[in-house]
């Protein structure tokens, strides 16, 4: 069994098979991200949708495994597997259409907007830099909350190593006897520093979404002036603006809890080496203790400065992708042109309303 296709069925699984009410946009969601891993890039994803020998396997893999679970289960799953088959060969024969599609309602967008060009130019540009002044402040604010999350786990962790040498003073027999609540309590609080800055960290990309959402409508107010007889036009390509954005934003929440799960895991092997050291002969211990002793405050210091490295200029790179997006769409709007990207987004757009469609059946 193919590895893309074994992670779709156990989705499908857990899915369909937890409960009765089923989440058209989680369903919608693993069936594109498995269209979209068919290929190694956007044109091998559209050429793979032909493929057949894929559905043939899902269709006898989920027939295998839903039959112990539950009536509505074995239900949805008679209905979802022709489904799936019937969507993949209709997104491959729509593929061109929507292709078309989108390269005319541009070029008609850009037909139109060609004797505002310059006001169209200036009303992005302007859009941009109103964009890049809300943004500086959410960056400098990231940065900052990083740097002081950081520094208040160093500050929590530092009496650890102090109390760490002063028990090596302590009798073999004692060091060993206190080593391992001590390791549990070390643990305790890299954990509870990594949840507090998690907390911290997470609404900001709330924060990021809401401007973003307001940056796209005063964008729209800006320009729908200009393009009143293809607003449809506008719209399509103000809301794939729009998703690409809050795309970016998801993004930005996935690597900032991503960087601090990865400090809990650089964190954490302290304590397992406290521990490990306790489970040994007590004669040995001080021998064992003493270099971890003396290199705690290090170690801790170099992960966390590693920590701020990373995370700290996340706010900067995501102002940077949403900059990017509004001169790629300036661009489009220039030359009439469409990308894969615009393509496949239109894809995936059919693909929720069909599931959606389909599952309200």
């Amino acid at each position: 069994m193919a590895p893309k296709v074994a992670a779709l069925v156990l989705v499908l699984l857990a899915i369909s098979g937890s409960r009765a009410d089923v989440n058209p946009d989680e369903v919608a969601s693993v069936i594109w991200k498995y269209f979209t891993e068919l290929g190694s890039n956007a044109k091998d994803t559209v050429d793979q949708l032909h493929q057949t020998e894929i559905s043939k396997q899902l269709n006898t893999l989920l027939k295998s495994n839903l039959q112990s679970v539950s009536a509505y289960a074995e239900d949805l799953q008679e209905r979802l597997v022709p489904f799936a088959t019937e969507l993949q060969a209709r997104l491959a024969q729509d593929s061109q259409r929507l292709k078309e599609q989108i390269q005319r309602e541009l070029q008609e967008l850009q037909a139109k907007l060609a004797p505002y060009a310059d006001e169209v130019h200036q009303q992005i540009g302007t859009n941009i830099r109103q964009l890049q002044a809300k943004m500086s402040p959410y960056a400098e604010e990231l940065r900052s909350q990083v740097d002081r999350s950081a520094g208040e786990l160093q500050r929590v962790l530092e009496p650890y190593a102090a109390e760490l040498r002063e028990r090596l003073k302590d009798n073999a027999e004692s060091i060993q006897a206190s080593l391992s609540p001590y390791a549990d309590r070390l643990q305790q609080q890299i954990d509870g520093g990594v949840e507090s800055l998690k907390e911290r960290l997470s609404p900001m990309a709330d924060e990021l979404k809401a401007q973003v959402e307001q940056s796209v409508a005063e964008l729209r107010r800006g320009l729908s002036p200009y393009a009143q007889e293809v607003q449809d036009g506008l719209n399509r390509q103000l809301e794939s603006l729009t998703t690409q954005m809050e795309r970016a934003a998801e993004e930005l929440r996935t690597r900032l809890a991503a960087s601090s799960e990865e400090l809990r895991a650089q964190l954490s092997p302290l304590a397992q080496e406290l521990r490990e050291a306790a489970s040994g002969d007590a004669e040995s211990l001080r021998q064992r203790l003493a270099p971890l002793a003396q290199q705690l405050d290090q170690r801790v210091g170099q992960t966390l400065e590693a920590f701020r490295k990373q995370a700290a200029p996340f706010g900067e790179t995501f102002g940077k992708q949403l900059v990017q997006r509004l001169e790629e769409m300036r661009g489009k709007l220039d030359s009439g042109a469409a990308g894969v990207e615009d393509h496949l987004q239109l894809l995936e757009k059919e693909v929720r309303e069909k599931v959606a469609a389909f599952l309200s059946t």
